[in-house]
């Protein structure tokens, strides 16, 4: 079973790998309530309980599809941890009003943003909100002040940030009543800015635990025409003696897992048998040297 692990000091407990909702609405076996549930019911088979959402994604149609499997049971939103998004705006049947695609986290937008989403959900709170993107145009204290009235009203539980720089989650984090309990950032042996820019050093000395999207790089990581890829790849199989029967996608999660960070990994399969071969994962520990061998294979060079 996955463990679960605080997501700050003042934040809810998460499970260690999270579903990722994004590609809810692309399943090319649908999205029937029934196909939706099957899914949720594979993540809590193997003790994954956090739901990452945003209202963006699907064209703002996941949330409502999910929504469909918590009404119709319940007793199933007392088990699951809801984590959703505000604050992009796409064109699209969905947002008449945008010519462009913008950002806008003022107050007024994200209470609009937070009681859509509550609909969509069938839920009555979100456990963890956060601002999607950094909104050039918004000062941090307006934000700050949707996000601390959300919580008096107990319709968010706990506020976080995704993409957010370590400068930036600072700025939003002095004008909260609640800190700040995550900054979800991508994450991968193919992607690895969080690492050297800050963020992730930010995240232990605050000890608030990333949650890491993208960590198969957003499907990279199976491509036979990139380069890092293919050597990781390569490198994954050469270990194969000390860890019998692994994947590479499962020894990639591990990798991201094993930072010191401790970030919460979120998949995004839309097949159920791939949910609990992921979940597998969390029980590798990568040798020493294996790791640093992973990220010299990815980087294409030795460390330094």
């Amino acid at each position: 079973m996955i463990a679960r692990t605080k997501l700050s000091p003042g934040g809810p407990d998460v499970s260690r790998l999270a579903y990722g909702v994004w590609r809810l609405a692309e399943d090319a076996a649908g999205t029937s309530p029934a196909r939706i549930r099957a899914k949720v019911d594979a993540c809590l088979e193997c003790g994954i309980t956090t739901f990452d959402h945003a209202d963006i994604y699907g064209g703002y149609s996941c949330e409502g599809l999910f929504g469909h499997v918590l009404k119709a049971d319940p007793g199933l939103r007392g088990r699951v941890e809801i984590v959703t998004k505000c604050g992009i705006n796409a064109p699209g049947p969905n947002r008449p009003g945008a010519r462009v695609k913008y950002y806008d986290t003022t107050a007024k937008a994200i209470v609009s943003c937070v009681e859509r989403s509550l609909r969509e959900l069938a839920t009555d709170y979100i456990d963890v909100l956060l601002i999607h993107r950094p909104d050039w145009l918004t000062r941090a204290d307006d934000t700050a002040t949707a996000l601390n009235r959300l919580v008096q009203q107990g319709k968010i539980r706990h506020a976080g940030v995704s993409n957010f720089s370590p400068a930036q989650f600072d700025l939003l984090n002095a004008c909260l009543d609640q800190s700040l309990v995550t900054n979800q950032v991508e994450i991968s042996l193919l992607q690895t800015k969080t690492m050297f820019d800050g963020t992730l050093d930010q995240c232990q000395r605050l000890k608030v635990k990333p949650m890491a999207w993208s960590p198969f790089a957003g499907g990279r990581l199976f491509s036979t025409q990139d380069p890092a890829a293919v050597r990781v790849r390569a490198e994954a199989a050469g270990m194969a003696e000390r860890y019998p029967g692994r994947t590479v996608d499962q020894l990639a999660l591990a990798w991201v897992l094993a930072l010191p960070s401790q970030p919460i990994a979120i998949l995004g399969t839309n097949d159920p048998a791939r949910i609990g071969s992921a979940a597998e994962a969390e029980s590798i520990v990568l040798d020493r040297q294996d790791w640093y061998a992973l990220w010299s294979a990815a980087a294409g060079v030795e460390v330094p």
